[in-house]
Order: structure tokens, then sequence, then C-alpha cells
């Protein structure tokens, strides 16, 4: 063995001018939680969820927060990420007349508790809050599962596939090769960034395009009556009083998660939400649709004064064909809303304003 400062130079490893991880051969870890905070709020933050169906207005406001850890190891080209985060969202939600003017505009909070790259192919836990617990708010929160939920997951797939490709270390590793040593990690930052949007907006405009393609429409009607909140959510309830009023068999459920058939079994569904006096959400299904579309129906009963109820409908996923190639199904649907069921009320229950 030779002595200390007496060996073969080829085998001395010795200070480095140009870095000490040639290639990384050795692990080089990357932190990546600012990296992290940096591009979910690009990727969530003012962020349109719904823009005026059934006049509803809901858009995130900023990521308030990103706790965790979030980091990146490479070598010898391996790119291996860890991350476990949590992210907290605010949004806000708005009710408008028809014509246009605001009938209440409240905030909410969107929470993902636990984002991991043991669960990459798997999307995350979402849970929605808002700061109201009337019939609106109830509506809002209930868009923001249904329409905004999608949206926000989306997003996050783009981080978590943004993570695999190596965060900002994938970056910093390619400048290594092909730019000037000048380049700064900044800059490697801000162009993933650029990317993760990119892949964002791309992605959001393959799906707008497949939901145009599919043609789905929402109906929103909003009906006056000269009862109390209580009675019409009976009627709408009640399968004794649907057979009255439409002159047609009707069985239905009055529990949530129950089922329901109606005009004959023509429509058949299931209660999602039941709140007495106040709320029906429901699936809807037409035999006549394609197989394995269902809608969904949302009525909000309002009582502004003693004998008055403002019945809000809002009817999404509305197929534009049936199975047979028929274009004029929502049409029919709206048609059928007004003459079939709440005109029939009227008439039958003497509730005309």
């Amino acid at each position: 063995m030779a002595k200390y400062g007496e060996g073969d130079t080829r085998w001395i490893v010795e200070e480095r001018a140009d870095g000490a991880n040639v290639h990384n051969w050795h692990w080089a870890e990357t932190d990546c939680l600012e990296w992290s905070r940096n591009v979910l709020s690009k990727l969530l933050s003012d962020l349109t969820l719904l823009d005026g169906e059934g006049n509803l207005f809901i858009k995130t406001k900023k990521v308030d927060k990103v706790d965790g850890e979030a980091y990146v190891n490479i070598r010898k080209g391996k790119i291996i990420p860890g991350y476990e985060i949590s992210v907290s969202i605010s949004w806000e939600g708005e009710d408008r007349d028809s014509d246009g003017k605001s009938l209440l505009k409240v905030d909410g909070t969107v929470e993902i508790p636990y984002i991991s790259d043991e669960n990459a192919d798997e999307d995350p836990e979402l849970k929605v809050t808002i700061k109201d617990d009337g019939p609106v708010g109830r509506r809002l929160k209930e868009a923001m599962l249904s329409r905004g939920k999608p949206v926000i997951l989306e997003k996050v797939r783009v981080y978590v596939q943004s993570m695999a490709n190596g965060g900002p270390a994938k970056d910093d590793l390619e400048s290594k090769k092909v730019a000037p040593k000048s380049q700064s990690s900044a800059a490697a930052i801000k162009k993933e960034e650029a990317a993760a949007a990119a892949a964002a907006l791309e992605k959001e405009a393959k799906k707008k395009k497949k939901e145009t393609k599919q043609g789905f429409k929402t109906i929103s009607l909003t009906e006056r009556f000269s009862c109390r909140a209580r009675d019409m959510y009976e009627i709408l309830m009640d399968e004794n009083r649907w057979k009255g009023f439409t002159q047609s068999n009707a069985k239905i459920s009055k529990d949530v998660g129950g089922e329901f058939s109606i005009f004959d079994g023509s429509v058949t569904g299931t209660n999602v939400e039941l709140q007495e006096g106040k709320l029906i959400v429901q699936r809807w299904r037409f035999g006549s649709w394609p197989d394995g579309i269902q809608s969904t129906v949302m009525l909000v009963l309002e009582e502004p004064e003693p004998g008055v109820t403002i019945v809000k409908l809002t009817h999404t996923d509305v197929p534009e064909e049936d199975r047979y190639g028929n274009a004029t199904v929502v049409e029919n649907t709206e048609r059928g809303w007004r003459d079939l069921i709440f005109n029939k009320i009227r008439a039958v229950f003497g509730f005309g304003i």
C-alpha cells in the first residue's frame, strides 16, 4: 500500500472545478418543496370552474398553503421523486338571477390532505367546505364537487407528472449537459413551470373538446308557486301525488340512496341528497338515452315569504341526442319540466300565481 501522498495520481480523487458529482454518478437530491408551491400556485390559482351554467359562477382564488416535503433523487439518469404534501385552496361561488344580478356570493375552501408519490397513479382525496349552509350555499358546494373537482384533480395530475419527470432537478441536469454553466436554477424552475402550465392548458383543451363532442347540455329554470316550500317538496317526493298530477305510474323512495321510477318507468334514478322543504338532488336517466348516460337534477326550494315558493331547477349532463339519433332531447326535456311537471302541479293543486 502506498504511503499517503505517494500513490499513483490516476487513483487519487482530487477537487474538481467542474463539480464533484460527475454525470450524477452519486445520488443527487434536490429539494422541490418551494418549486412545488410555485407550480401548484400557477396551476390552481384564479381558475374558472363554472361560468354561468344554472346562473352559478365558481372560481378558485389562490393556493393558501402547501405543506409537507418534496424532493427528487437522480443517479445515473434515473429519477426517483418523493413527496408527501397537503394543499389548501380558497375559492368563491356566486349565484345570480336571470338579469345577472348577484343574489349571493360566498367563500369556501378546498383541502387536498395527501398528495404522495406512493399513490401517484390514484387521484387524491379532495374535501370541499363552504361558509354558508343555506340552500344556495349547498347548491354551490354541489356544483363545485360535480364540476370543479375534476378540473382541480386534472391540475394535480400535471404536478404529479412533472415530479415524475424530475421536477426542477431534470432541468438542472439537462442544463449541465447542454447549457452554459451560468444558467441559474431560477431559470430552470421558470422553464418547468411554463411546461407544466402548457401541459395543463393542453389537457384542459382536450377535455373541453371531448365534452363538446359528446354533446351534453344544462337546463336551468326558475318557477314561482303560491304554496309553502314543504308542500312543494312533498308533492315532488310523494308517489301518489306524482300519479295524480301526471296521470302515470310512479314509485318514489323518500330516502337518500333510494330509487325512483316515474312516467310509467320512462324515467328512473336515485336520490343523491334530500333536505325536506329545501333541496332535492337526484340522478335521472331516460330509457331512450344511450347506455351508461345519467344526468343530475338539482331542485332548490326557497320561500322568500310565507305562501310563496321559488323552485330553481338545474338539470346537468343532458345528452343532445338519444340512442336513436334524435337531436331533440334537450328541447323535449325542458318542455317536459314546464308542461308535464310544473304547469301540471299548478293546474292540479291550484298553486298558480
